[in-house]
């Protein structure tokens, strides 16, 4: 008796330090995750430079933090700076007046003179729309100067976690394994069943963060290009802009480049406008509808139908890191649920 009364005394101190050890982490969620990403995707190259080393851990797993910081990190972190100071120059343009959503609303609307008439017959009054559009303009207007006034406190915040991500990430390329084979030791799953989890985890981590972050290079450069050659102010944040809502599968840059296309046409623009719609349908659109499939579906095993209600709810749940965390979730609820059916849901014989 007392020694089961010691043993769950012992689990519930261990789960109650654990969660407390858990909230004491929670600001630095974020870069811990990014730098397990990190490692996971660059941990082949990590083993491949150690064959080539010797026994020199430290040495390979600092050459491969280096390649992931040029590969990766600055990269992102200089498309990064150039959208921010392309979204404030955009924004200044329409707290001024010199951009107005619903000035391109009423242009639409006098290009298109059926258009009115078929949305009130779905309910949709235009003239709320353009009303919203404007306010909405000089909300976003008035949230970057917010934004603008504190970019000292969130630079100096981001920096350190990108320090922290670095600095831990360097330690699981060189102990990863070891830390895999302590976790496999330490949870009570059994150790084939751990491993299988790892694995999946692996795959899906690689699938994810590759997969979608070259789409998302691919479809944005494509699409910056295009706004460039036709000559749309502003060609790098929408490029930028189209990147990041390729995150969203199926629809992504799409919200970008159609009411592009469509306000084209409603200028009068009729070969700029079918340019864009027909290079975002065939270009930018091939890119999400070959590649995705290719290096996301294929990898993580997960139906594409999976992959965009994973990625829509892990965005909305979890934010940009919700582009992973969703697709990982669903991937290993998938694989506790195979693990079920095959080993725990059996029939029992039927008396004949």
């Amino acid at each position: 008796m007392r020694a089961k009364l010691e043993q769950r005394s012992f689990l519930f101190m261990l789960m109650l330090v654990t969660l407390l050890f858990g909230i004491v982490l929670e600001p630095f969620w974020g870069a811990i995750f990014w730098s397990c990403a990190i490692s996971v995707i660059f941990y082949p190259l990590q083993q491949r430079l150690s064959s080539k080393l010797g026994n020199r851990p430290n040495t390979a797993s600092l050459l491969t933090l280096l390649a992931s910081v040029v590969i990766v990190v600055l990269p992102v972190l200089l498309i990064a700076a150039s959208f921010v100071q392309e979204g404030v120059a955009f924004y200044q343009r329409i707290d001024r007046g010199e951009i107005s959503p619903a000035r391109f609303l009423e242009e639409i609307r006098i290009a298109f003179p059926l258009l009115p008439e078929l949305l009130e017959r779905f309910g949709v009054d235009l003239e709320n729309i353009r009303q919203k559009l404007a306010e909405a303009a000089v909300a976003a207007s008035r949230l970057l100067a917010q934004k603008t006034l504190t970019a000292g406190q969130s630079t100096l915040s981001f920096i350190v976690n990108v320090v922290l991500m670095l600095y831990l990430t360097f330690f699981l390329l060189r102990d990863g394994h070891h830390l895999t084979e302590l976790l496999v030791k330490a949870l009570p799953l059994g150790d084939e069943r751990e491993r299988m989890l790892f694995r999946k985890f692996s795959e899906v981590i690689r699938a994810t963060v590759k997969g979608n972050i070259l789409v998302a290079m691919v479809q944005g450069a494509l699409g910056g290009f295009i706004f460039w050659l036709l000559d749309i102010p502003s060609p790098l944040l929408w490029g930028v802009v189209m990147a990041f809502l390729s995150l969203i599968p199926a629809v992504g840059a799409g919200l970008v480049w159609l009411p592009v296309a469509i306000y084209l046409y409603a200028k009068g623009d009729w070969i700029a406008a079918s340019i864009l719609m027909t290079y975002g349908a065939l270009v930018i659109g091939l890119a999400d509808n070959v590649l995705r499939p290719l290096l996301v579906g294929r990898d993580t095993k997960l139906p594409d139908y999976v992959v965009l209600f994973s990625t829509l709810g892990g965005i909305s749940l979890m934010g940009i890191n919700g582009f992973v965390i969703g697709p990982l979730i669903a991937a290993l609820f998938m694989v506790f649920w195979g693990i079920f059916m095959r080993e725990f849901n059996f029939t029992p014989d039927r008396p004949e």
